[in-house]
């Protein structure tokens, strides 16, 4: 997915507010955040931060949403340990990150596999992608997205 284009049809489920999908979202801005791993630093971390400017993004209209391939399980654990305030979407099956260029080739220590890419879209009402950030690093992230959804 770039800037300019529609958003792909998607319905994920989440551990809050049952299934979201582009169809239910169309009319309000919103935000995907793709991060890797459920309670590991960075993730902890970006989540951490997307919650603490939620009142923010709410008094924009703009719904935070977090995609990893973790279970519903694993992102109840993560929200209450974490004390999170974002809707948190599994895709176990990888399909939605394939769709958005985020299932990429990873490679720690010499060792290639595959993963998410810590990537972030906003999205308008009409479902079209506005701002794309690709490779994310975590401090200061949210802060900026925040900027551009004001700018919608």
């Amino acid at each position: 997915m770039e800037e300019g284009q529609k958003v792909v049809a998607f319905d994920m489920p989440t551990d809050t507010v049952g299934n979201v999908s582009n169809e239910s979202l169309m009319g309000s801005p919103y935000i995907i955040y793709f991060y890797p791993k459920d309670s590991t630093p960075g993730c902890t971390n970006e989540a951490k931060d997307f919650t603490a400017l939620k009142s923010e993004f709410d008094a924009l209209g703009v719904k935070i949403i977090g995609v990893s391939k973790d279970s519903l399980k694993r992102h109840e654990n993560f929200r209450n340990k974490q004390e999170l305030d974002v809707i948190l979407a599994s895709d176990e099956g990888t399909e939605f990150c394939e769709a958005f260029g985020v299932w990429v080739e990873k490679n720690m220590y010499g060792r290639k596999y595959m993963g998410i890419e810590r990537a972030t879209f906003l999205i308008d009402a009409e479902g079209t992608v506005r701002n794309v950030w690709r490779k994310v690093k975590v401090k200061g992230h949210a802060d900026a997205v925040l900027e551009a959804a004001k700018a919608l």
